[in-house]
């Protein structure tokens, strides 16, 4: 029996097994128009009609392997920017993400001008113990130059396993510097997810990199040592600008610790197991403290679930720019190889209704940011993603924008100024949304 049609039976087995374990009664019964959502035979000999194909002609050998994988992540890729195919290395490091940390050496990168340049060195790290400092530029990696590759290709090179090493090609920032090698050994990276500053002795500042599992946890450890300091807060800032997301649950219970009760966000997928609620429990932190949530277009996914949820409440003011957009919902399915793959299975609604998905959340007071980006930057939102899931609700009577600009970092400073200029913001903003909410409804 040739390959091929080894290959066209696995597939048929394969896609009957998946149709009668997700619907069993369309399995055994055919109705009107079934035929027309699963597979024919002649749609899997298409296939391995194209497997062959390739096998047979391609200008380099390819082994089956590497096809079925490029045939997976194709499938995937092809739904949206946020399912994709998690190799078995790529699916054991989520673990890792989940607690905040990494195996690498501690560098936050960027691209400006099509060169990668290192915008943060984290410390304790190994790129810290190797003198790489902000701005110096990476020009190679292992020898191999990064000029006009991409960024994500550039970064798993500098990831690896702990313990194994990699040569970094760098040039110091600044003019007159000279190309140096480092070599670096990985290790477990943890990354500083969370930063506190007092502002002006009574207002707080917490600035929020990510969300992982522990970052309610330390929100709230935080506050309380505040309070056992003697420290009165008058107000507090949360900023989550430029935060990608990260775990869900860690942004529902840090808007459950600013609650009292309430719908905190809901999902909704075809699945039924997907239809989820999550509501605030009892207990508040600093009730009745003037709260503001700075976001941008870089706040994405929990992000705007924290915000969303404290926005549709009135228990924060939501200052700065129109969030991402991301409002879709990744499950991490595990497969049998000991890889995964992160699937699109639902989407995200605020307390209100509102879906998040390629619309954002829009701030309560517009402040943007001024800053002078490269010809080749690219700031895009989730809107802007080919492929995107579209917004399946009714997004035209939202929060008017109320414009402002200036340089440096304006929107700090203009909370601040917020907090410090309104006593009775709270009351308000607590009546205005749950008026809100019950218009909306």
């Amino acid at each position: 029996m040739c390959k091929s049609l080894i290959i066209t039976l696995m597939l048929l087995a394969f896609v009957s097994v998946a149709v009668c374990q997700e619907n069993p009664d369309e399995a055994v019964q055919s109705g009107p128009g079934s035929s027309d959502t699963q597979l024919t035979l002649d749609d899997l000999r298409t296939f391995t009609d194209v497997f062959s194909q390739i096998r047979r002609n391609y200008v380099e050998e390819v082994d089956d392997k590497t096809l079925l994988n490029a045939a997976i992540k194709g499938m995937l890729s092809d739904l949206d920017p946020h399912s994709s195919y998690l190799p078995a290395d790529d699916y054991k490091q989520l673990d890792d993400s989940a607690h905040g940390r990494f195996s690498g050496i501690g560098v936050d990168v960027g691209i400006q001008g099509r060169k990668i340049v290192v915008r943060r060195v984290i410390s304790p790290s190994p790129a810290d113990r190797g003198g790489i400092n902000p701005g110096d530029i990476i020009t190679a990696i292992d020898g191999n130059p990064v000029r006009g590759r991409l960024l994500r290709d550039a970064l798993d090179e500098i990831k690896g396993e702990p313990g194994s090493t990699v040569t970094l090609t760098i040039l110091p920032s600044g003019p007159g510097g000279k190309e140096r090698k480092v070599e670096l050994v990985r290790e477990y990276v943890n990354i500083p997810a969370m930063s506190f500053k007092l502002l002006d002795q009574h207002f707080g500042y917490f600035r929020i990199s990510f969300f992982h599992k522990n970052s309610a946890i330390n929100l709230a450890e935080s506050l309380a040592s505040i309070e056992q300091d003697g420290i009165e807060l008058r107000g507090l800032i949360i900023d989550l600008r430029n935060n990608p997301g990260g775990v869900l649950q860690t942004a529902v219970e840090m808007a459950d610790g600013f609650l009292e009760e309430g719908l905190i966000v809901s999902t909704k997928g075809r699945n039924a197991t997907m239809q989820m609620e999550f509501r605030a429990n009892e207990g508040e932190w600093l009730p009745g403290v003037p709260l503001i949530v700075l976001v941008d277009r870089g706040s994405a996914s929990a992000s705007e679930v924290l915000a969303g949820a404290l926005q549709d409440h009135g228990r924060a003011l939501i200052v700065g720019e129109r969030t991402f957009g991301k409002g879709s919902v990744q499950s991490i399915l595990p497969l049998r190889n000991g890889a995964g793959i992160k699937l699109t299975t639902a989407r995200y609604y605020t307390p209100s209704g509102r879906s998040i998905q390629a619309e954002g959340i829009r701030p309560d007071l517009v402040v943007e940011r001024v800053e002078i980006l490269d010809a080749n930057d690219q700031r895009l939102r989730e809107a802007d993603l080919e492929g995107h899931l579209s917004n399946d609700t009714d997004t035209k009577a939202i929060i008017p924008d109320v414009s402002v600009r200036a340089e440096d970092d304006f929107p700090l400073h203009e909370a601040l100024s917020i907090l410090k200029g309104a006593g009775i913001l709270s009351a308000s903003i607590r009546s205005a949304g749950a008026e809100q909410i019950k218009q909306e409804k």
